[in-house]
């Protein structure tokens, strides 16, 4: 069984460390426990059953609980196997924000670093011009540098 838990955000490393160190003190049936990929606030933590999921997490720092019902594979399989897309972002393109502080602002990309997936724009609607550095799954593409030619 595969259940989500909802900890602290930025504290998962230290909250898998302490149900790590549960599960082995107390010998529960927990299989493995784990961060997901690009998500914060949560673990996975796969157990026998219920009670040994419940036993695992019981009121530790950091831990929020348990989110709903137990999980199927198939539902989290992504944050486990992340989608390596091809990176078609180029510099001068218009993007628009999809996530983060600025979403639903429009701005135009300065420089792609496809080795740290992250970019840096500055944004349109600014009075002042500064450069923002931000993810490349923040942003989606609504117009080419060609298409302004």
């Amino acid at each position: 069984m595969i259940f989500i838990i909802k900890v602290t955000t930025n504290k998962e490393e230290r909250a898998l460390d302490l149900i790590s160190e549960r599960v082995q003190k107390k010998e529960l049936n927990v299989f493995s426990v784990s961060r997901t990929h690009g998500l914060r606030g949560y673990l996975v933590l796969e157990a026998e059953d219920v009670d040994s999921a419940k036993e695992a997490v019981f009121n530790l720092p950091y831990i929020k609980g348990i989110i709903g019902k137990p999980v199927e594979y198939e539902e989290i399989k992504n944050m486990f196997q992340p989608v390596v897309e091809a990176t078609s972002i180029k510099e001068g393109d218009i993007v628009e924000v999809i996530g983060q502080n600025f979403k639903g602002e429009k701005a135009k990309v300065l420089r792609v670093d496809k080795q740290k997936e992250e970019v840096v724009v500055s944004l349109l609607a600014a009075v002042v011009q500064f450069p923002v550095t931000m993810k490349i799954d923040n942003i989606k593409v609504i117009r080419r540098e060609e298409a302004e030619e």
